[in-house]
């Protein structure tokens, strides 16, 4: 079968961008959000898969427990902007989801965010993870997802990284836009991927009073267990082994999930350019990023 060509992405309101998540673009900007709505917002590769599994358990593990073994991951968890020929757009699937609350999860950069969210104070939670893991990881998953752009080369991939050629734009205005806006939305939740890693049940005494939650401590250890990695990797309702787009031959949707993975893709020079790069675009020293735990 002849894979359709890969997409050229183009500048969108200063923003690099692929047809399929701007063609359906006046309908995700008029979406109407609800005020117990909860939107999981992360630049691509960043552990957006993650969290909506883990707000999936917590709030419906108990009770739509068929929907854990019956309806995928991303049919619960629906990716907002997506629109693609023949399937149901990602906004259809937010509007009919039959949950309350409704998850809803986004690559948006914050100001390409429906104004509805912020107008419903609803909810949300924003992952972010280290650079350098992070463009490895949306590395592999461009060789791996047709709806991408060809990644080509890890050394030309990486200066497209750095120069915010990415499909989602520049992930430095990504991680400290996001930031900015925690400080006057009291309704945003700002995760780091490396402290979920280091330590998921401090992260979770975090999260779940954000949510209004009071799991009992049985019922935190169930998450965790479910939620982990190797668990996830194995479970066909959250690696998105259904989804057809995603050659999984050619590397796994759900690769290593680690921290320090960037040292065996990164050269010594590749990581000291970087790194003078890092501290010319990370002027915060609030927003501080780990690249190992």
């Amino acid at each position: 079968m002849d894979l359709p060509p890969r997409p050229v992405p183009f500048d969108f309101h200063g923003v690099s961008m692929i047809k399929c998540f701007t063609d359906n673009w006046d309908n995700i900007q008029n979406f109407k959000a609800r005020t117990d709505d909860i939107l999981i917002a992360a630049y691509p590769k960043a552990g957006t898969t993650w969290v909506s599994y883990i707000l999936d358990l917590l709030y419906f593990g108990q009770t739509c427990p068929e929907r854990q073994v019956s309806v995928p991951l991303h049919e619960r968890v629906p990716f907002l902007e997506i629109s693609r020929p023949s399937l149901s757009t990602g906004k259809d699937l937010a509007d009919l989801l039959p949950t309350t609350p409704r998850l809803i999860k986004t690559h948006l950069p914050v100001q390409f965010i429906p104004k509805s969210f912020w107008e419903q104070n609803s909810r949300i939670v924003y992952m972010a993870r280290n650079a350098k893991d992070n463009a490895v990881s949306y590395f592999h998953f461009g060789h791996m997802n047709n709806v991408l752009p060809d990644p080509g080369e890890w050394t030309t991939f990486l200066t497209n990284f750095m120069d915010g050629k990415m499909v989602f734009g520049s992930w430095y205005d990504h991680v400290n836009s996001w930031w900015e806006k925690k400080q006057t939305y009291s309704n945003l939740h700002y995760m780091f991927y490396e402290d979920l890693i280091e330590d998921f049940g401090r992260e979770m005494e975090k999260l779940c009073p954000f949510l209004g939650l009071s799991p009992s401590v049985e019922e935190k250890e169930r998450v965790s267990a479910l939620s982990a990695f190797d668990r996830m990797k194995q479970n066909k309702m959250t690696n998105f082994s259904t989804v057809q787009s995603m050659n999984q031959k050619v590397s796994a949707f759900m690769r290593k999930g680690i921290v320090g993975d960037w040292k065996n893709h990164f050269t010594v020079a590749q990581n000291e350019r970087f790194d003078e790069d890092y501290k010319q675009k990370m002027k915060n020293p609030l927003l501080k990023f780990r690249c190992e735990v």
